[in-house]
């Protein structure tokens, strides 16, 4: 026990007097802990095999061929699963009138600015209830209510007060993005190893300063697992978010082939939306692969 120099109360030290001198960061390693609270295996700096690649490829590939044999055999008519040529064919033409693009890029950047809303409204709030019990006690009941509401009830309201353009399609998907990443860090703050806690004001770390060096480096895996999740939840939300008076986008074309019963279309939209949501996901495990290096 040494006191502060401040002349405040007694403050615990390290007791290895060769650690005095160390950084935090040094001090928690040395004592066998990683900045998550526990030891993660190492993220590996290769590239990604070409046996990773080959094995994620083989279901695909399995369901094409199963799809390609179902439609072509003429057991299942045109109108209810066109062949993949068909699907191939659908996209050209909507590439041909120009519209593909711009479908798939406003429904990227729809996508993107209500995750990064939602993302960083959920970090404030789950920062606030993981940290702090008064808190927890607020706002935990109420966001969970909210969290319940299916997305397509939100609809008619955001219509009614936000009007038909961007703003409402934003919001919903913000909505849905936020919820992920609530969840996962408000948890993973209160599971925070305590000696982490107890070394960081062992250093002297004020409450902001032990929530970005110590707290939030500690809850990275969860951050980026909380990330991943609304990226997906994202997309999940873009359809029902492209129900409001839209004319553009992969949801509105979805929507819009449903009416017009062009289900070639509707297959292209699906698997466009999948492929879409999997590369950002994929995307955002590289920036994970990055984060953990750094604080793993």
């Amino acid at each position: 026990m040494s006191f502060d120099e401040r002349g405040g109360a007694p403050v615990r030290r390290p007791s290895t007097e060769g650690r005095r001198s160390a950084s935090l960061f040094q001090f928690v390693s040395g004592y066998g802990y990683s900045a998550a609270g526990r030891d993660l295996p190492e993220v590996s700096r290769g590239r990604t095999t070409v046996t990773t690649i080959l094995l994620g490829l083989v279901l695909p590939v399995l369901i094409l061929a199963v799809w390609w044999v179902a439609a072509e055999s003429g057991a299942i008519p045109d109108y209810l699963l066109p062949s993949p040529p068909q699907v191939v064919a659908a996209g050209v033409e909507l590439a041909q009138a120009g519209l593909l693009a711009t479908y798939i890029l406003i429904s990227v950047q729809r996508v993107l600015l209500g995750f990064a809303i939602g993302a960083a409204i959920g970090l404030v709030l789950g920062a606030l209830v993981g940290l702090s019990p008064l808190a927890s006690k607020l706002l935990a009941p109420l966001l969970g209510a909210i969290r319940a509401v299916p997305s397509l009830a939100w609809v008619p309201l955001l219509t009614i007060y936000l009007g038909i353009y961007e703003e409402p399609k934003i919001t919903l998907i913000a909505i849905g993005a936020a919820f992920p990443v609530f969840t996962t860090v408000a948890g993973a703050l209160r599971h925070v190893d305590p000696h982490l806690v107890e070394a960081g004001q062992a250093f002297g770390l004020g409450r902001l300063a032990l929530l970005s060096t110590v707290q939030l480096p500690a809850v990275v895996p969860s951050i980026v697992s909380g990330l991943r999740l609304a990226l997906a939840q994202a997309w999940l939300f873009l359809v029902a978010a492209e129900l409001i008076a839209s004319s553009m986008g992969l949801g509105f074309l979805l929507i819009d082939s449903q009416n017009n019963g062009r289900i070639d279309r509707m297959f292209l939209a699906i698997i466009l939306l999948g492929v879409l949501g999997k590369t950002t996901d994929a995307l955002v495990g590289l920036g994970e692969r990055a984060l953990l290096q750094r604080w793993g």
